[in-house]
């Protein structure tokens, strides 16, 4: 059979696996099934079972928005996420039971506020559920608190996240948290009689948690002494004497560009130890998922896990791939899983840490279901092997070269299929650039690559400095935005020309990225003229605009950019590091796209920016997306997705065929 090349729409051909969730016995697992549904412009979620014994797998819930399944700890039913009972323009979510498979489900509760995490009490009855509550005015909106809005959310000046405790038999919804606070994540004692939260309290320092125990039989609330970290899972250990969280120190050491470590706080003594540190930094890595996809379904499974067989459970990035690893106190971190050319996206660990149910992708495979048991690694579900059947999916080659200064910077390189390569012909090929920039490239399946290598385009990925998967050093180029990070990103260029030359055009060359590489893409325009055509998204143009206008800007942008300072304390420094303010020294024709509530990097960026090259005489679109954000290229509307896919693949051909 001749295998096809792909197309902008068969982006709905892949079928996204997530949210796995193991019974407590290990026999069992819930999962999570997403379609791309093109034609009706939405995401069809359905839920699974499957069958660890037999290995066999079957649909429970037809959806079409059903979601995020979490098996109750005696194992007799489990809960789900839906927005089966609403209307397309009612806000929110519902939670729903379900006994058996054969059951009908019922609905629990109504949250208008959405659904950010739910967790199971002991009890097997009540539930822990995070929500937003508050009120944002229909018309005239009047403000006193920053930020006023979040991406992906709209205005949230007024909103707030708390803890609410669920009674699944009678229904009843206690909100279990109050004032002016935003609870990150929250945790049930293993007696089922307190909650461990944790909570940004303060308006200028969102990214700052305090940890609290709410005694919910007596209502007492005590805080922690733990100080400076930014929390975003937490989680007890069986016998209720410590609290394990995943936590990045950012009111010291390299701030933003730390990483993610866990920690193990003991109630008696009150020390703090961390559980996922070497001995030796250098190997220190991030303990949060930074991988980058753009083919993701909706996931709720736990980021930390505390089994009973005394390890706690929890990813790590490492060099382009995503390992699972576990730790025990007063042990070394120990990697449970770790596949070649595999990276593990989520996970569910049993009750003995007997089983582990697990997503995981390549470069060339999108994700599927797989069990971990008895030291053995196999694979459950099978939901994209007509897509690789079908489709010629390439493997990217892996490459590693020595910077100028030393260190070692990693890369993949995509090449497109025969069949997509111009006879007798160099080919043309686009250096993409992730965001973040604390985020990387590697083993993570990306559609957009697929689909550029399948239009006769080489596709190169690396992971520069201030890229994640590596020491905190490596990711820390704070006040030095567009020095080392573009210097690694043109040496990649010449090694990528020296070692591939004999197949690579040395001149038809593109640069793409979103984000941080979106600010990336503006800078190298505005200060080397090598590339022929660029594509800039959800972009960072301007620094002092960014850090008034978008939800994080006026403190990521200060640790980042200002050295710790604001523009108006230290305007020379914001202005040197725009892209905007060098935009003299643009030749390259540049397609640049943003969405309209994109509150991560506002749409002014994009505007400021098209509008500067407009009046320097440099070829220029500007292509806009309504109703869409920051996450346009991953979880945006079906066909908006396509219509920019599209559009990509046209200005690559219009500028790099030559």
């Amino acid at each position: 059979m001749v295998m096809r090349l792909l197309e902008h729409s068969d982006l709905d051909k892949v079928v996204l696996v997530s949210s796995p969730s193991i019974e407590r016995s290990g026999r069992k697992a819930l999962f999570t099934v997403t379609r791309i549904n093109i034609e009706k412009d939405r995401y069809d979620s359905t839920i699974w079972i499957a069958d660890l014994d037999s290995r066999t797998y079957e649909t429970v819930l037809n959806g079409p928005t059903d979601t995020c399944p979490l098996w109750s700890p005696d194992g007799s039913r489990f809960v789900f996420q839906s927005r089966r009972g609403l209307g397309d323009q009612d806000k929110g979510s519902e939670l729903y039971l379900m006994r058996s498979i054969d059951s009908e489900p019922w609905k629990v509760a109504y949250f208008k506020g959405g659904i950010q995490e739910v967790k199971w009490n002991p009890d097997s009855r009540r539930l822990l559920v995070i929500s937003k509550v508050g009120e944002i005015h229909e018309d005239v909106k009047i403000i006193e608190r920053i930020p006023i809005w979040r991406n992906a959310e709209g205005f949230t000046y007024n909103l707030f996240r708390h803890v609410f405790i669920v009674d699944t038999l009678s229904g009843l919804v206690t909100q279990a948290t109050e004032g002016n606070i935003n609870v990150s994540t929250a945790s049930w004692s293993p007696d089922g009689s307190k909650i461990a939260y944790a909570a940004s309290v303060e308006e200028l320092k969102p990214y700052v948690s305090r940890v609290y125990i709410l005694d919910t039989r007596s209502g007492e609330k005590s805080e922690l002494p733990i100080q400076g970290f930014s929390i975003t899972s937490l989680t007890w250990s069986t016998d209720g004497s410590k609290i394990a969280f995943l936590g990045r120190e950012i009111e010291k050491g390299r701030t933003f560009a730390s990483h993610f470590k866990v920690f193990v706080y003991d109630l008696s003594s009150q020390e703090l130890s961390c559980v996922s540190c070497y001995r030796d930094e250098e190997l220190n890595r991030n303990t949060e998922n930074t991988l980058n996809s753009d083919v993701r379904g909706p996931s709720c499974s736990p980021h930390l896990h505390w089994g009973e067989d005394g390890y706690i459970y929890y990813m790590v990035s490492d060099g382009g791939r995503v390992k699972l690893y576990r730790s025990r106190p007063g042990g070394e971190p120990t990697p449970v899983i770790d596949l070649p050319r595999f990276s593990v996206d989520e996970f569910s660990v049993d009750a003995k840490g007997s089983n582990i149910v697990f997503t995981a992708m390549s470069s060339f495979e999108p994700k599927e279901l797989y069990v971990y048991s008895s030291g053995e690694v196999g694979k459950l579900t099978e939901f994209n092997k007509g897509f690789l059947e079908v489709f010629d999916i390439g493997r990217p080659r892996y490459f590693r070269f020595k910077a100028s200064d030393g260190k070692e910077i990693d890369g993949w390189i995509l090449m497109p299929p025969e069949s997509a390569v111009k006879e007798n012909k160099k080919i043309p090929w686009i250096l993409y650039i992730h965001g973040g920039p604390k985020t990387m490239y590697g083993e993570g399946f990306l559609f957009e690559f697929h689909l550029l290598s399948h239009k006769g385009f080489a596709v190169v990925y690396t992971n520069p400095r201030g890229s994640d998967g590596y020491s905190e050093e490596f990711a820390d180029i704070r006040c030095r935005f567009g020095e080392r990070d573009y210097q690694d990103l043109m040496e990649a260029v010449d090694y990528v020309l020296k070692e591939f030359g004999d197949r690579l055009d040395p001149v038809n060359i593109g640069v793409a990225g979103g984000s941080y590489g979106g600010f990336m893409t503006n800078w190298i325009v505005t200060h080397t003229d090598r590339f022929k055509a660029a594509l800039t998204e959800r972009s960072i143009s301007d620094w002092i605009s960014k850090f008034g206008t978008t939800d994080i800007g006026f403190y990521f942008n200060a640790g980042q950019i200002g050295c710790g300072k604001t523009p108006w304390e230290d305007p020379d420094t914001y202005l040197a590091k725009s892209p905007v303010m060098h935009v003299k020294n643009a030749k390259t024709p540049t397609l640049i796209i943003h969405s309209v509530e994109d509150y991560r990097c506002w749409l002014d960026q994009a505007i400021e920016f098209f509008t500067a090259l407009k009046l320097n005489g440099v070829k220029t679109k500007l292509v806009i997306f309504p109703g869409e954000n920051h996450e346009l290229s991953r979880s945006g509307k079906p066909k908006h997705r396509v219509e920019r896919l599209k559009i990509i693949v046209e200005w690559f051909k219009e500028n790099l065929y030559g």
